[in-house]
């Protein structure tokens, strides 16, 4: 017997000697070689797709839209909206967003879903910077159905007293409350199914652009004119009464004295008028509201030496000014002529208060246009005069 028998008798079992032993003893070693070889592919085929992801992560990664972007998609809530919008599957939003008990008040399936945290944010930036009354209004955050401002416009009472002489009862002071009821704003964009199918398809900057657009819009239009029917009351629908016989509740007016124009002779004077029939505790921080067509006409104001009232900001950031005063151009202010209210100046902050809910909600609708997917959106928003005397106006009239 040569060794290498030898050596393979005591390593094999006896059950496996003679032919049919070597026969098997093959097959297990042909079957141990080609698992060796199977591993062997599929671990070259993992290093060169994880080298080809790279490459593509490189090559293609800044141009991507921001749903597409993995690291967006972590959070379980973006996914989850993600999913909602693009086929309606709300089955990740369940667990996330909490349900409420009635179609008209909830926040699951039936009545829509909270738009997540940075599509909300994308919206509030853009109605900051295009519904410019907020620029310079008091913007608060409200979660019931209204906001109630309480107003001290009466003056306290008071009286001289003496060592010896008994004091007599002063005058109380008046509070009034101005209650501002929050009204649904909405929006209907649509979109194709196919459209929302393309995974390149940037869905969330497109929503919140549409929505911020149709909000914004809506927002500036009802803040300066609003009739306060199911939306916000618009400091220009308040009664305007000359200002020398103001009184609580309307709105003061200096005219121009001439009808839809400024007066042939010193027609600058007015814009001082009107910055000083404001009390002074509002004049520090009061502003000029205005569209641009007369924000065009006020540019070539001069006063009585000759020098433009109107200086551009020195920033880009920085509003122009009039008479020293910042000027905030509201495209729904109305134009100049005859007896328009065309120009307000007045400490906003003080004089108007805007009440809305914080968060936008959004109602997935495959149905009801067909092959486009519809999406509701809606928002609580309202808006009032809170100190009718801390806005005044300007009165393209003789008087």
């Amino acid at each position: 017997m040569t060794k290498e028998t030898k050596s393979r008798d005591l390593a094999e079992p006896a059950d496996t000697a003679g032919p049919a032993g070597e026969v098997k003893a093959a097959l297990t070693r042909f079957v141990s070689e080609i698992r060796s070889l199977n591993d062997g592919l599929h671990s070259r085929l993992q290093q060169t797709e994880e080298r080809l992801t790279m490459l593509d992560r490189k090559s293609f990664s800044p141009a991507r839209p921001h749903l597409a972007r993995e690291a967006d998609l972590d959070a379980p809530h973006q996914k989850a909206f993600d999913a909602y919008l693009r086929s309606g599957d709300d089955d990740g939003l369940r667990g996330i967003v909490p349900e409420g008990k009635a179609m008209s008040t909830a926040v699951a399936g039936d009545g829509g879903y909270l738009v997540d945290p940075q599509t909300a944010a994308t919206i509030q930036s853009v109605l900051r910077s295009t519904s410019s009354l907020r620029a310079v209004a008091n913007v608060v955050k409200v979660e019931a159905t209204s906001y109630d401002v309480l107003i001290d416009h009466a003056d306290l009472g008071h009286g001289w007293a003496t060592e010896t002489a008994s004091a007599a009862e002063t005058g109380a002071p008046g509070i009034e409350r101005i209650s501002i009821p929050l009204h649904e704003l909405s929006a209907l964009p649509k979109v194709s199914q196919r459209l929302l199918d393309d995974a390149a398809f940037d869905l969330e900057a497109w929503l919140a652009g549409r929505i911020a657009d149709r909000f914004a819009r809506a927002e500036a239009a009802a803040f300066v004119d609003g009739d306060g029917v199911d939306k916000p009351t618009g400091f220009l629908t308040h009664p305007s009464v000359a200002n020398a016989s103001w009184t609580w509740g309307n709105i003061g007016y200096v005219s121009t004295g001439a009808a839809g124009d400024f007066a042939n002779t010193d027609g600058a004077d007015v814009i001082f008028d009107l910055v000083y029939s404001l009390d002074a505790e509002y004049r520090a921080n009061a502003a000029f509201v205005m569209n641009s067509k007369t924000a065009g006409a006020l540019r070539k104001l001069k006063d009585g030496d000759g020098r433009f009232l109107w200086t551009d900001g020195l920033a880009a950031e920085q509003p122009a000014r009039l008479a020293g005063y910042p000027v905030v151009v509201a495209e729904d202010m109305p134009d100049i002529a005859p007896d328009a209210m065309a120009i307000a100046f007045g400490d906003f902050a003080a004089g108007y208060t805007i009440a809305e809910r914080p968060d936008v909600r959004i109602l997935r609708d495959p149905f009801s246009a067909k092959p486009h997917v519809l999406f509701y959106a809606t928002k609580r928003v309202g808006g009032d005069v809170s100190d009718f005397a801390a806005i005044k106006l300007l009165k393209f009239a003789a008087s």
